[in-house]
């Protein structure tokens, strides 16, 4: 293992690309607000997957194991393109009312404040892939008191806030069909990883 600073991960170099792709046309249409709310969105971005990195690594630290079926690969892809799209949709056909950008910017305000709550409540135990760590306890505390997966309902509401600050009449629900899916397999796979290291099973097997 190398000392020193910790390196970004290469997902984070993907991520700034689809930011200063998506600044960069949103400026050569003139598309003003569009500008601050794509900067929000993806620097956002860029913090979290930062962040994520040095759980990751910790976690792997401890002895964390990652299940072999995640869609992780899959979803490091389609969740920044999702809004990218929701973008492009914005500037090709123009953005809604302000009071739908409102509504829409109460809705993204609140569920970034719910998962900066899950980040916090879960710690080092926060990463984009699932790691768990055999003997693990669950967390029970912050929003898992009530929510099971409070962090995935909070990138459900980013989606729809996003694609209403946009006005993405089609690139909005499609991102929403899509990764709710991919969240489906995601939370099964989550579920039946920490359930096997609970009890000590092998999480490397399907």
């Amino acid at each position: 293992m190398n000392s020193g600073a910790a390196r970004p991960a290469p997902d984070i170099y993907v991520l700034g690309a689809i930011l200063l792709a998506v600044l960069v046309a949103q400026h050569e249409l003139n598309k003003g607000p569009s500008l601050l709310i794509a900067t929000i969105v993806f620097a956002a971005m860029l913090l979290e997957a930062r962040h994520a990195s040095r759980n990751e690594r910790a976690q792997r630290a401890r002895g964390g194991v990652e299940p072999p079926d995640d869609v992780y690969r899959i979803m490091q892809l389609v969740y920044p393109a999702a809004f990218a799209a929701m973008f492009v949709e914005d500037a090709v056909r123009g953005g809604p009312g302000s009071a739908v950008v409102i509504a829409g910017a109460a809705l993204f305000a609140a569920s970034k404040a719910l998962k900066i709550w899950a980040i916090q409540s879960l710690g080092p135990s926060w990463t984009f892939r699932v790691i768990v760590v055999p003997g693990a306890a669950l967390v029970e505390k912050g929003p898992y008191r009530w929510l099971r997966h409070p962090n995935y309902l909070a990138v459900i509401g980013e989606l729809a806030s996003v694609a209403a600050m946009t006005g993405a009449l089609v690139s909005g629900p499609t991102a929403l069909a899509v990764f709710g899916l991919l969240l489906v397999k995601r939370i099964h796979v989550e579920n039946r990883a920490l359930a096997a290291a609970a009890r000590g099973s092998d999480l490397t097997s399907k």
